[in-house]
């Protein structure tokens, strides 16, 4: 039988009475990773304090073209680093502007009305429909621009399209309004009807209810007011009257009160000359100065209007700044064509000939 060893440990020396053996000699057990820590004195204590108190005042962020000194380990590091630049995102690159064409072109359908061609509307509709060429080009695009002095022509059937539409002409007597039914009062447009065409009409056309379609009033007439008022389906009549541009004349024949003397039998003996001066030019309606007009004595009692715009109510406006009252008005002529023999409350229509 194989003879074991037996391994032991050395012995630990027996202890000493105290005070035989020196303090260095005891025996203590080792302490892995940990020096002996030895107390700061007052000196060490007192200069640590000193060194905090001058780290704690400095920036924490000194110049950059400063250079500090490395600091001592343990202490915090003061010197500033730059922060590394950052990659800017990338974005998508901005569409160039849209090229405006201020080249002096101007839009067709605004070229076409603006030589009588047509109005507006009714260019669009015939655009959109290829019945107009520019430069002998069919053209069907809106909103396509072109030079004033390039050539704009029109197909024929466009030309009969626009004959089909009437202009009417209806002597409007008073309780009837102008344009759309108001305040229980009807629209001047129920008048036309074929008992109240009037019998001496010289034109060749026949009433058909087609003409009663978008037939809308070119210039009004107050309720309280009679004469010539104007319904046509053509939008360039409409603008050839009622345009911001219209130099059409319209004349009416105006009775007057003068408030200063309301019972005189003459009124045109006693309204001041300069009160007819003021009607002609001066005045002014909505903070706008008005056209200068044509004002004139009819008789003794009428005044006669010459106007080349038409505000609303301007006529019995002008008059109440002067110190006249309107006590009756009528619209006796548009342009060229006058209301004539045409009874009240009767219509006919404007010949093919017949030009504003």
């Amino acid at each position: 039988m194989t003879e074991r060893k037996k391994i032991g440990l050395p012995a630990r020396p027996a202890a000493s009475p105290a005070g035989d053996e020196p303090a260095q000699q005891r025996f203590k057990p080792p302490v892995r990773g940990t020096a002996p820590r030895q107390r700061p004195t007052a000196a060490q204590a007192e200069q640590a304090r000193r060194e905090r108190a001058e780290r704690q005042a400095q920036p924490a962020y000194p110049d950059r073209h400063e250079r500090s000194e490395r600091p001592a380990r343990g202490e915090l590091r003061t010197e500033h680093r730059p922060r590394p630049a950052q990659p800017r995102p990338t974005q998508a690159p901005t569409p160039p502007a849209p090229v405006r064409e201020d080249d002096g072109r101007v839009r067709l359908s605004k070229l076409m009305s603006e030589q009588g061609l047509a109005s507006r509307r009714e260019a669009d509709t015939w655009i959109e429909q290829g019945w107009v060429r520019v430069d002998g080009e069919v053209v069907s695009e809106l909103g396509v621009r072109i030079f004033p002095h390039q050539h704009i022509s029109i197909d024929p059937a466009a030309r009969d399209q626009q004959a089909q539409r009437v202009t009417i002409l209806l002597h409007k007597p008073i309780g009837y309004v102008s344009g759309q039914a108001e305040d229980g009062h009807e629209p001047a447009v129920v008048l036309i009807t074929p008992d109240n065409h009037w019998k001496d009409d010289g034109t060749p056309i026949r009433f058909n209810r087609a003409h009663l379609r978008k037939l809308a009033p070119a210039g009004r007439l107050d309720i309280d007011s009679t004469g010539m008022l104007v319904l046509t389906q053509d939008g360039r009549v409409a603008k050839q009257l009622i345009g911001e541009d219209t130099e059409i004349e319209k004349e009416y024949l105006v009775r007057v009160q003068w408030l200063a003397d309301p019972e005189a039998q003459d009124v045109s003996a006693v309204v001041p000359a300069e009160v007819i001066d003021r009607l002609r030019h001066g005045l002014h309606l909505d903070d706008r100065a008005l056209k200068p007009a044509k004002v004139s004595w009819q008789n003794e009692h009428q005044l006669r209007f010459v106007l080349k715009e038409g505000r609303k109510r301007q006529i019995r406006r002008m008059c109440e700044l002067v110190g006249l009252k309107v006590v009756g008005l009528k619209r006796v002529r548009m342009g060229r064509i006058p209301l004539g023999k045409l009874p009240l409350g009767q219509w006919r229509y404007l010949g093919p000939h017949e030009r504003f």
